[in-house]
């Protein structure tokens, strides 16, 4: 499928990390609610996953939005993730760009995710975003570029530079490297204190399926 090659299926959490420690694929496409409960073994398997094999990227897929997820996912580690609802997956080219995106070293949130959680952010520093900058946050926090946010917003490039570095000095990041106040800027957006410090307490041409 594009170039992809499907290396093994698994049908519950451990036959995922063996697939996983066997094959070591570019890319692991993990249901959150797996054998045999049926609640978050996919997302405990996940993150097993980016901490033993981190060269493994990881696509979470899940019949609704369950944000607190993402959070777990993204807060252990921001590159090479992505959490999509499984209506996504019937629209192949977005699938096939969302697994591109992750697989180089992205971050990919379903649109429906990141809604939720703007609802979520009221009186904290997000306040201070104009509309237009949480509409560039969105975008950000589903994984697009720069050159991606503008094409969406049908503005110019330079000013979604400016929207971000906008955002950025509104959110009191560090003036380091633009890639690392990026995922920075889409941390605070998720982990503004609303979501439990844990996730839990408040509600290459390889894959593996």
């Amino acid at each position: 499928m594009a170039g992809y090659e499907v290396a093994a299926e698994a049908g519950d959490a451990d036959a995922l990390l063996a697939a996983v420690a066997e094959h070591r694929p570019a890319i692991a496409v993990v249901d959150v609610r797996m054998p045999p409960a049926q609640s978050d073994e996919g997302v405990r398997a996940a993150l097993v996953i980016r901490r033993e094999w981190p060269t493994t990227a990881v696509l979470l897929l899940s019949q609704y939005v369950e944000e607190r997820y993402a959070a777990d996912l993204l807060t252990t580690n921001t590159g090479g993730v992505g959490y999509l609802l499984k209506q996504r997956v019937a629209d192949v080219e977005d699938f096939i760009d969302a697994l591109r995106r992750v697989e180089a070293g992205g971050t990919v949130l379903d649109p429906e995710v990141v809604a939720q959680l703007l609802l979520r952010r009221a009186s904290d520093p997000l306040d201070r975003l104009t509309p237009r900058e949480r509409e560039v946050l969105t975008l950000m926090a589903e994984g697009r570029s720069n050159s991606g946010i503008a094409r969406q917003l049908v503005v110019s490039d330079s000013a979604v530079a400016k929207h971000i570095n906008s955002i950025f000095t509104k959110l009191d990041l560090p003036s380091v490297d633009s890639d690392h106040r990026r995922v920075l800027a889409v941390l605070r957006f998720l982990s503004s204190g609303r979501v439990g410090s844990s996730g839990r307490d408040v509600p290459k041409e390889e894959g593996v399926q």
